[in-house]
């Protein structure tokens, strides 16, 4: 299913982004608070990172964001959630090229301090194989701007086999209204031997509307990347990440928000 528990290379980046895929399990009846539900389970997660990365790029200016999250399971396959994080996109830094699609009004609409992204779908294994799939919907929400222009919506189904997982997003009208936009991400999670340290390896190609703005130049396609090691101490994950993309600064607005860089994150599972 979708998780948005933030492992920082926006695997969620999330990765929703970033989105992840997991195998769907048959869920057993659960305990919540004083309740006893049939094949119903309700997780919760917070998270503190030192920068916010989606699809390889800065959502938090590049400082510290705060994240948390509810999912509800229920059977077969089905699922529902909330995920939230502080946001700051710096828009009265931001030198807007003359001519740009959103001249004048990039930035009057996109300043504000929450993202908070609703979802559902459903996932399942395949058979007794090791191949799932997942299948659902996102929608992208920031209350503080003015208007609606910065929230978008997407669809997106994955593929996974073992450690391997491969999805495959679709907007509409992206973010900032840059018109569609399509994105194919493939991870690979793996334990190292004995040690407790889990690898994780992402890529992300970014396919964007030539002239729909979402960056300052002409480029309308770009990758991301990341390599993270997460250890897990006292039920909590402590994750260190090498996050990137192939964009240069002037692609970004002239800002360091795709650069490559290091992202530490701690996140607890509820």
């Amino acid at each position: 299913m979708l998780n948005k528990k933030l492992l920082p290379a926006a695997v969620t980046a999330a990765l929703l982004a970033g989105a992840s895929l997991s195998q769907a399990q048959d869920q057993p009846a659960v305990v919540t608070g004083d309740t006893f539900v049939e094949g119903f389970q309700i997780s919760g997660n917070v998270a503190l990172t030192t920068d916010y990365r989606f699809r390889g790029i800065s959502q938090s200016d590049e400082d510290f964001a705060v994240q948390g999250g509810f999912d509800a399971e229920f059977g077969p396959g089905f699922y529902v959630g909330i995920w939230g994080s502080s946001v700051d996109f710096d828009c009265n830094d931001i030198d807007i090229p003359e001519g740009h699609p959103e001249v004048g009004g990039a930035c009057s609409g996109y300043d504000g301090s929450l993202e908070l992204d609703y979802y559902g779908g459903w996932s399942s294994s395949i058979g007794d194989t090791d191949f799932g799939i997942d299948i659902g919907y996102i929608y992208y929400d920031y209350p503080g701007d003015d208007g609606d222009e910065g929230d978008y919506q997407e669809f997106y189904v994955g593929g996974s086999w073992r450690d391997l997982s491969l999805t495959v997003a679709y907007s509409d009208d992206y973010y900032a209204e840059t018109d569609e936009f399509w994105y194919v991400a493939g991870d690979y999670s793996v334990g190292l031997f004995d040690t407790g340290l889990t690898l994780d390896l992402h890529v992300g190609y970014n396919m964007l509307e030539e002239d729909g703005g979402f960056l300052a130049t002409d480029e309308d396609a770009y990758t991301d990347y990341s390599v993270a090691l997460t250890y897990t101490w006292a039920s909590v994950d402590w994750s260190l990440a090498y996050v990137g993309t192939d964009l240069d600064e002037e692609d970004v607005f002239d800002t360091d928000w795709a650069d490559d860089t290091v992202v530490f994150t701690i996140a607890k599972s509820l």
